[in-house]
């Protein structure tokens, strides 16, 4: 089979198509043939080192397709099912051995597209909105990256639960899009200060949370926009990681809250994963949720995908096909 190798850590000269072989199959795990594979900026970690794996390995955190085959003592799944999932390294190819359990049957009236584009990203915005902090009618969310991947679920699933929403973007483009998904304002911090127009927006009164997926150059600013006993959430270092700083920090600036959630905290059971994708499924299905996929590429051109990633040219969900 075909897969995109990581052998050194580095640029996205290092990653490699290469030919493996077809996984072989444990106990507890099905062998899915993939047919849409999700990047996602976790797989940008992964290959730079940010976040270290044993080298080498397959990139790639989500996908969907067909099960082709099952291990011994597998009863969640059987030969033909279409399935989506993720928090499985491996995607990045056209075959993956995934347990049982990390599996979610995909409905028929939703494609392999929508499942590999709704996982890692809708379920990371559905427990942002529904448990990081449970977004409700009287608060205000400023959240960064408004037109990404998990962006425009993001303040999608806020106005679902009828909070309101300052977005920020990096271009008019982007703006219309943040608009369209349902952002109440929008700043466009290329030719606007987020944090003064933000407490302009407020009325110098703050918002109840941020949700932050940039890191080290929207963390000062983010600190400063959020209300007394407000929620700072890290879920995501795009322009680098937040650098170390006193815990003290957050009592001056008004005894603040912050978490760094993952998303494999938030599906750590099999009730969990089932209940956010489902919800995903269901409101993708009845047009509730929309899903805006911006570009799908070969396989082999993965090294494209990621650098529509990382110069920040991608309005929601980047795919790759096998």
């Amino acid at each position: 089979m075909r897969a995109i190798v990581v052998e050194k850590y580095g640029g996205v000269g290092e990653l490699k198509c290469q030919e493996r072989p077809v996984p072989s199959l444990k106990a507890n795990e099905a062998l899915v043939r993939l047919h849409a594979i999700g990047v996602n900026y976790i797989d940008v970690y992964h290959r730079t080192g940010l976040y270290p794996q044993t080298l080498p390995f397959i990139l790639g955190m989500e996908g969907a397709g067909v099960v082709e085959a099952i291990g011994e003592n597998v009863t969640l799944v059987k030969e033909g099912d279409r399935v989506a999932y993720t928090g499985r390294l491996g995607t990045y190819a056209e075959y993956h051995a995934v347990p049982e359990a990390q599996l979610v049957q995909l409905p028929q009236s939703l494609s392999f597209e929508q499942g590999a584009a709704a996982m890692l990203q809708g379920m990371t915005a559905h427990y942002l909105a529904t448990t990081t902090y449970p977004l409700k009618q009287t608060d205000t969310a400023l959240i960064h990256a408004a037109a990404g991947g998990v962006g425009l679920l993001l303040v999608q699933l806020a106005k679902m639960r009828s909070a309101r929403v300052i977005a920020t973007v990096s271009t008019e483009e982007k703006a219309a899009q943040a608009k369209k998904a349902g952002a109440d304002e929008v700043i466009i911090y290329s030719t606007q200060d987020f944090v003064s127009e933000t407490r302009r927006l407020t009325a110098n009164e703050g918002v109840d949370v941020v949700y932050d997926s940039v890191g080290r150059d929207t963390f000062e600013g983010s600190l400063s926009v959020l209300k007394p006993r407000g929620m700072f959430v890290s879920f995501g270092n795009a322009s680098g990681l937040i650098p170390p700083f006193s815990p003290l920090l957050l009592s001056q600036r008004g005894s603040l809250f912050m978490t760094r959630p993952a998303l494999a905290h938030y599906t750590a059971t099999r009730e969990e994963l089932l209940w956010r994708a489902h919800e995903i499924f269901s409101w993708i299905q009845n047009g509730a949720l929309k899903l805006f996929i911006y570009a799908r590429l070969p396989l082999n051109q993965a090294k494209d995908a990621h650098q529509l990633l990382e110069e920040r040219k991608t309005i929601g969900k980047v795919l790759l096909e096998p």
